[in-house]
């Protein structure tokens, strides 16, 4: 065989066959918009919605500076980025969901201030956060009485307590790990966030649990939360996820991520 030379000229073997298909999107495609310093979403996300259970699904996320301090005033501030944080996600693409991925910032913002916000870039797009799958959770597990466990400051759990009673929704209990800096929230050890939401479930005061900040790792332990406490759980991550899956119109169940996958 003769020996080709690094002065000779590639083989050219011309133009290949090809056929398009729907590509990783070809049943959804969801945007998140995500904060700056946020250790923890992608990470559940790429749990929550596994490929090899929801084929033909996958997100994408874009990152908008925060402040690491979780006040009013640094959450408020957010707000003006989320549109030019929209717009960096598959430019040019069509996505069947947008999110904003904070819990706290919602509840200061409002959602409809965010899906204001979120649709100057993907005009008429379905929108949610992890407050409005929180509400659509809470209404599909038929909860009336939550508990609600944060990372958050007091005055901050009191302004989230007062929204969901805003809409309906009576918070019985909460509880706060009092971690200011999401930095820290997303350290917080599983075992802890386990145990702080038994002593919840023992007080007898509420009928499902929702664990607030989508820095808290909670998606990978919602199954043994619930086998433990007997109530249904969620979390701001696992809640928003499986509302973006039903916006878009999937409901096929999720082996090993709660109650609410499994509806």
């Amino acid at each position: 065989m003769m020996q080709a030379s690094p002065a000779d000229p590639p083989l050219d073997l011309g133009v290949m066959d090809s056929t398009l298909d729907g590509g990783l999107t070809a049943r959804a495609a969801l945007g998140v918009v995500v904060l700056a310093t946020d250790q923890t979403l992608e990470h559940e996300f790429r749990f929550l919605l596994d490929g090899s259970v929801f084929p033909g699904v996958a997100f994408y996320v874009a990152r908008v500076f925060n402040d690491a301090d979780i006040t009013p005033a640094t959450l408020q501030a957010i707000g003006a980025r989320l549109t030019a944080g929209t717009a960096l996600i598959l430019p040019g693409s069509p996505l069947d969901v947008v999110a904003f991925g904070c819990t706290s910032a919602t509840m200061v913002l409002g959602e409809d201030a965010v899906f204001a916000e979120l649709r100057k870039a993907r005009p008429g797009v379905a929108c949610t956060t992890p407050i409005t799958g929180a509400l659509a959770a809470f209404q599909a597990l038929g909860a009336r009485r939550i508990g609600l466990l944060t990372p958050y400051r007091p005055d901050i759990n009191r302004g989230i307590a007062a929204y969901f009673a805003g809409r309906g929704v009576h918070v019985a209990a909460t509880a706060t790990f009092d971690r200011v800096d999401d930095r820290d929230a997303a350290r917080i050890q599983v075992a802890d966030i386990e145990d702080a939401a038994a002593r919840m479930a023992q007080s007898g005061a509420i009928d499902a649990l929702f664990v607030s900040c989508t820095s808290l790792r909670v998606a990978e332990a919602v199954d043994r939360i619930e086998r433990r406490t007997g109530l249904p759980v969620t979390s701001s991550n696992h809640a928003m996820a499986w509302h973006m899956l039903r916006l878009a119109g999937i409901t096929d169940p999720a082996p090993g991520a709660g109650r609410l996958f499994r509806l």
